[in-house]
């Protein structure tokens, strides 16, 4: 073997294969096997047993490398780095795997990460604090506005940029809260989470933390948006718009894609290029007056999913609430047609629809996730119209009409919502659907 340690880049020769990469330090359950970051950024164990031979690879460790960009940094001092502010809100991005158990538990704090990612010195003056400590399926209302209302905070004090760390689950959702919230904005608020958790030689934390940074340093970019990987590897990310993209694996770090959209930027994360994808963005401007429109954290929104075999009930139990979006089929129908025997209970669902829609606005989204509504080529989708419901010709997610009628209800009076659920207001709905833009 050889005396190589953890951070060390190796070549791994077994009687199989040459496997070339970084060498992890040990889990204590696996002293058994040999962990190996690949330059995809993904680890594989191998069992000592079949280990020949370990060598060190004509590399500088990685810690040194970081060690040298930041004291080159330092010399820099004659160059004015941006300021940006870092938020953490938890999430799988600060925490960390019980190597006991194998689960992902405890969380780092803010300075911890920092310490974990020291090249974000090299890109910017960096003030990192918590704001909250938790997962994202946990998020609420109220949640939004602590968010909105501490970005506009590091605003009015003179950051160049927020980044804002964040529970991929729900990410999503609170991207297009924020883009509606901090209206005006003249500076970048970016949205980061990570498939894995910041401790794992696998993550993609780093990428997407220091990717999001970079961007807010050297480009001109103002407004709300998610950074995230754009494939399996650590070589590039993408800037998706807040309004438009969504989580589409449960796993994979290349998780997020823009809906009927296109992604904003790609950052080449090891020759730190950034290229615009987007046809126009909003630019920076500090002196653009931010005005904050919160959300009434009382609100009650409830997203109903259509399927085969519903019932009335399934309806009735929003009566309280304030507002609906039914998850509709395709273009925006709903199972509301007594065709035969079996269907009599859908004349019943169309009525309690009528009866919700004189009660709050009931906007449809589609559950097919690309393309848009066409509330007018069958007649379901131009009864349920006649009842009340709205949304047609919108292509915006579940989500994103989820999170839109709350805060219209929010901001607005109710007879306003009809009309502008389907003005696009923050890049949520398209001018033209774009075919490229399926499953891009």
């Amino acid at each position: 073997m050889t005396a190589a340690k953890p951070g060390d880049s190796v070549e791994v020769v077994t009687s199989e294969e040459t496997i070339k990469g970084t060498l992890l330090q040990t889990p204590e359950l696996e002293k058994g096997v040999v962990i190996i970051k690949l330059s995809s950024g993904y680890n594989i164990g191998i069992s000592k047993d079949k280990i020949k031979k370990i060598a060190l690879l004509p590399q500088q460790r990685k810690e040194e490398q970081i060690e040298k960009a930041v004291a080159a940094a330092k010399e820099k001092t004659q160059r004015k780095l941006p300021k940006i502010s870092i938020l953490h809100t938890g999430g799988t991005i600060a925490s960390k795997v019980d190597y006991r158990t194998g689960g992902v538990v405890a969380r780092f704090t803010p300075q911890e990460i920092l310490e974990m990612f020291p090249e974000l010195k090299e890109i910017a003056e960096i003030d990192s604090r918590l704001i909250r400590n938790m997962w994202s399926e946990d998020m609420r209302f109220a949640h939004y506005n602590i968010m909105a209302k501490e970005a506009a905070k590091e605003a009015a004090k003179g950051a160049d940029g927020v980044i804002i760390t964040h529970g991929t689950d729900t990410l999503h959702y609170s991207s297009a809260a924020l883009a509606f919230a901090l209206e005006g904005i003249g500076i970048p608020v970016i949205l980061v989470g990570a498939q894995r958790s910041s401790d794992r030689g696998s993550t993609d934390a780093a990428t997407n933390l220091i990717s999001a940074a970079y961007f807010i340093a050297n480009s001109d970019f103002a407004g709300v948006a998610i950074c995230m990987h754009e494939n399996m590897s650590d070589s590039s990310s993408l800037i998706l718009p807040a309004t438009k993209a969504r989580k589409m694996h449960t796993s994979r770090r290349d998780a997020f894609r823009p809906i009927n959209s296109t992604a904003t930027a790609r950052i080449d994360y090891e020759g730190r290029n950034i290229a615009f994808l987007a046809k126009d963005h909003p630019k920076k401007d500090k002196a653009r007056k931010l005005q904050l429109r919160l959300f009434n954290e009382k609100l009650k929104i409830g997203i109903l999913k259509t399927h085969p075999n519903m019932y009335t009930e399934e309806f009735a139990a929003y009566q309280k609430f304030d507002g609906l979006v039914i998850e509709g089929f395709a273009l925006g129908q709903a199972p509301i047609n007594q065709v035969d025997e079996f269907t009599t209970e859908h004349k019943r669902i169309l009525a309690a629809i009528a009866a919700l829609c004189k009660k709050m606005p009931v906007a449809m989204a589609s559950q097919s996730i690309y393309g848009r509504l066409q509330m007018n080529v069958y007649s379901t989708a131009r009864d349920l119209q006649a009842a009340g419901v709205i949304g047609n010709l919108s292509d915006m997610t579940p989500e994103t009409t989820f999170v839109k009628l709350a805060w219209l209800l929010s901001n607005y009076k109710k007879a306003e919502v009809k009309e502008l659920i389907t003005k696009n207001l923050r890049g949520e709905i398209s001018e033209r659907t774009e075919p490229a833009a399926f499953l891009v």
